[in-house]
C-alpha cells in the first residue's frame, strides 16, 4: 500500500484516555492519533466536572486514581500550569447511610476525617435537618483538565507523533502482522490498533471486525446554578455519600450540582433534559437552604460503562493487535496519569513501573466480566 500511511501505533480517539496513551507511546514508537471530531476531546473529556477524588468507584479504579495524583502533582506531561487545586470532599451522612463505601482503601493523606453536625455546620451553613455529621476528604481538587488535555496533546507532536483531526474511522481488518484502516482521510497501516473511542468504543471494535464488549454510554447532567448566597467559590465538594446529587462552589455566588444521573443512551452529542435540570435543581434544595435564584448554564456529558463498572484497559484476546482503552466510567480524567502508564507498559510489553505498585493488570482486562 504505497499511499498508505504508516505507523507502530494508531490510536483511535483524541479525548484524555487516546492522548494521554499517546504522550507514553510517543518517541519510542511511531504514533498516530485519529479523531472523529474536529477537535479532540469534545465529547467527554470537554465535558467532565473536573475534579480528582480518591474515594469515587471501586478499588481497581481508585487505585489507579491515586496512583495518579503524584503524577498529576508533577504536572505531568509537561503542564506549566498546575493541574490540581485542593478543594476538600463532604460526604453527608444520615439520609443515605452512614459510611463511606470502600473506605478502607483511603489511608494516609487520603483518610477520611470524621464530622459531626457542629463541625458540618461550619464548613457548609444551611444544609438541612437530616443530614447528622459527614466525612471530609481532604484530598479532592478540582482538575485543570483543558491545560492536562492540552499537555498530553502537545507531548504527542512535541515528541513527533501526529494528531489528526476530523478523521473517522470506516473500516479496519487485519494484513499479516499489522492492521489496514480505511478513514475519512485515508488509509493508514498501523502495527497495533488502540480503541480509545470512548462512548463509540463498541462501534470502533465493530467496524474493525472485534466483537464489542457490550459497554454502554450513559448521559450525566451538570447545572450551574446561582444561589442568595455568597462566599462560595471555594466551597467544598458536597455529596450524600455518591448517592443522588453533588454541589460543589463555582463562581462567589454559584454552585455547579448534579443529581448524579446516569441515564443509558446512544453514543450521542449529549444534551441536558429539562427533566434531570429540574431534579438537580430539587435534590440541592432538599439539602440546603440556599434559595436558587437562576440557572446560568445547563450541559451533559456521556460517561461510558462495561458490565462490571470497570475500566478496560487492555489486549483484546479475541484480536491480535488489538488493544482496548475504554470504559473509564466518569473516571477517564482522574485515572489518566496511572492509567496510561499501564497501558504503555503493556503494549511495550515491559513490566510495570514502582509507580503502579499494587495495581493488577488482570483487573482491567477487556473481555472479564462481560
Amino acid at each position: 500500500m504505497p499511499d498508505a500511511h504508516l505507523c507502530d501505533i494508531l490510536i483511535v480517539g483524541g479525548g484524555i484516555a487516546g492522548a494521554s496513551l499517546g504522550a507514553r507511546l510517543a518517541g519510542r514508537r511511531r504514533v498516530t492519533v485519529i479523531e472523529a471530531e474536529d477537535l479532540c476531546g469534545r465529547h467527554s473529556t470537554g465535558r467532565s466536572a473536573a475534579f480528582w477524588v480518591a474515594s469515587l468507584g471501586s478499588s481497581p479504579g481508585r487505585r489507579l486514581s491515586i496512583a495518579s495524583k503524584p503524577m498529576f502533582d508533577a504536572g505531568w506531561p509537561g503542564s506549566s500550569t498546575p493541574l490540581l487545586r485542593r478543594r476538600g470532599t463532604v460526604h453527608l451522612t444520615g439520609a443515605h447511610g452512614d459510611t463511606v463505601e470502600g473506605a478502607e482503601d483511603l489511608v494516609g493523606e487520603h483518610a477520611l476525617i470524621p464530622l459531626d453536625r457542629a463541625e458540618l455546620d461550619k464548613m457548609v451553613p444551611g444544609l438541612r435537618e437530616q443530614w447528622t455529621g459527614g466525612w471530609y476528604e481532604p484530598t479532592c481538587a478540582d482538575i485543570e483538565v483543558a491545560a492536562f488535555h492540552a499537555a498530553a496533546l502537545a507531548a504527542v507532536r512535541r515528541q513527533g507523533g501526529e494528531v489528526r483531526t476530523d478523521t473517522t474511522l470506516r473500516s479496519a481488518k487485519p494484513r499479516g502482522d499489522s492492521w489496514e484502516v480505511e478513514t475519512a482521510t485515508g488509509t493508514i497501516s498501523a502495527g497495533l490498533l488502540v480503541n480509545a473511542a470512548g462512548a463509540w468504543a463498541d462501534d470502533v471494535a465493530k467496524r474493525c471486525g472485534v466483537p464489542p464488549i457490550a459497554l454502554q454510554p450513559m448521559r450525566r447532567t451538570v447545572v450551574q446554578i446561582r444561589v442568595g448566597r455568597g462566599g462560595l467559590r471555594d466551597l467544598p465538594l458536597v455529596t450524600d455519600l455518591h448517592d443522588s446529587f453533588y454541589f460543589k462552589g463555582e463562581g462567589d455566588r454559584s454552585v455547579w450540582v448534579s443529581p448524579l444521573d446516569e441515564t443509558p443512551v446512544d453514543p450521542c452529542d449529549a444534551a441536558p433534559e429539562e427533566i434531570d435540570v429540574a431534579t438537580a435543581i430539587d435534590r440541592f434544595e432538599r439539602a440546603i437552604d440556599w434559595p436558587v435564584e437562576a440557572v446560568e448554564r445547563k450541559w451533559a456529558g456521556l460517561r461510558t460503562f462495561a458490565p462490571d463498572r470497570l475500566l478496560k484497559l487492555g489486549f483484546d484476546p479475541q484480536a491480535p493487535g488489538f488493544f482496548w482503552c475504554a470504559g473509564q466510567g466518569g473516571m477517564g480524567i482522574q485515572t489518566a496519569p496511572a492509567a496510561s502508564l499501564l497501558c504503555a507498559a503493556q503494549i511495550r510489553g515491559e513490566a510495570l513501573p514502582a509507580e503502579l505498585a499494587g495495581i493488577d493488570p488482570a483487573d482491567f482486562e477487556p473481555r472479564a466480566g462481560s
